[in-house]
């Protein structure tokens, strides 16, 4: 599929997002789908590390927290518009991607695993004990300003909700140039065999470095948007449960497959809703149907139903 296909494509599924949104005119409908483009979003930076590069993070909300953090406390400065504001949480996004992942790449598999975790929980504990800057566990007081940028207006829901469909429809085509690139492909050679790619020249650590700052931008993105959503920033978004349903996410919906993780979180909120609305015993009935989904289907949904297409297409015969 060519780059102006996707974009043409994207920018049909943009407007099918918006359409049935305005057109329905519920609040509730517009709510559930930003929940659902914002964690779209989240889970598919997250699939540039687990996916691409072989890199089980347990800590890539901290990365969500952090982008709702530095975007919400510029914002309180009432000195920057929403556009300035969001370039430097971006940029100040990479630097601590930089740092922390100069570190957590030294080390492999469930190390890398629990170093991620142990930033992300660094990171939670300063924003709930520094409760002069950040309000602790009550998150940041006051709510974020939404002045208007360009002749949008933020505060309108109709319009925040455009926006961030766009936002999020724009990051996914990016993230899908990113993967299908050869820096992308390099990617899946340190995932399928790091030695061989680096006896092959390609630059191993480097390029997790760079996966691990990339996936990093795209979550606080996310992150930016949450804050943009809920007019605020809390602790949870920097907790490591949000690492763990990003990660189901992945897991639901597929890891091979670009558009798994965007299913996932699909699947992920309509069953964590429904489940919400039956019982009280929220956690210990998610927890029996995820293992009931991921046991019997041993993949990610879109996983299995690709590998069923490949086995559907005709096999080449042998040569005489």
């Amino acid at each position: 599929m060519t780059a102006r296909l996707e974009l043409i494509l994207g920018a049909v599924f943009a407007a099918v997002l918006i359409a049935i949104g305005l057109s329905l005119g519920d609040k509730a409908v517009i709510d559930v789908l930003m929940r659902l483009s914002i964690f779209s979003l989240l889970a598919l930076s997250l699939n540039i590390l687990v996916g691409y590069t072989g890199l089980v993070s347990f800590g890539h909300a901290m990365f969500f927290g952090f982008g709702a953090y530095v975007f919400g406390l510029l914002m309180q400065t009432n000195a920057i518009s929403i556009p300035a504001a969001a370039a430097v949480t971006l940029l100040a996004t990479c630097v601590w991607g930089a740092v922390s992942g100069a570190l957590c790449i030294r080390l492999t598999e469930i190390y890398f695993s629990f170093l991620t975790l142990a930033f992300q929980m660094l990171l939670y504990s300063v924003i709930a004990g520094w409760v002069s800057l950040t309000g602790g566990d009550q998150g940041l007081m006051g709510g974020i300003p939404r002045p208007p940028f360009l002749g949008i207006d933020l505060a309108q829901p109709r319009q925040l909700f455009v926006l961030t469909v766009i936002v999020s429809v724009l990051s996914a085509l990016a993230i899908r140039q990113i993967v299908q690139s050869p820096f992308g492909y390099a990617l899946r050679m340190i995932r399928d065999n790091a030695e061989r790619a680096r006896f092959l020249g390609v630059p191993v650590q480097r390029y997790k470095l760079q996966a691990f700052v990339l996936s990093g931008i795209f979550g606080s993105l996310a992150g930016i948007l949450m804050s943009l959503y809920v007019s605020g920033a809390y602790p949870n978004f920097a907790f490591w449960t949000l690492s763990g349903d990003a990660i189901i996410m992945i897991v639901l919906g597929g890891i091979t497959v670009f558009l798994g993780p965007v299913l996932g979180a699909v699947l992920f909120q309509f069953l964590n809703d429904y489940i919400n609305r039956i019982t009280e015993h929220h956690g210990m009935v998610m927890g029996v149907v995820l293992l009931v989904i991921v046991l019997g289907l041993r993949k990610g949904v879109l996983d299995v139903l690709d590998e069923w297409r490949q086995s559907r297409k005709p096999r080449p015969e042998a040569a005489p």
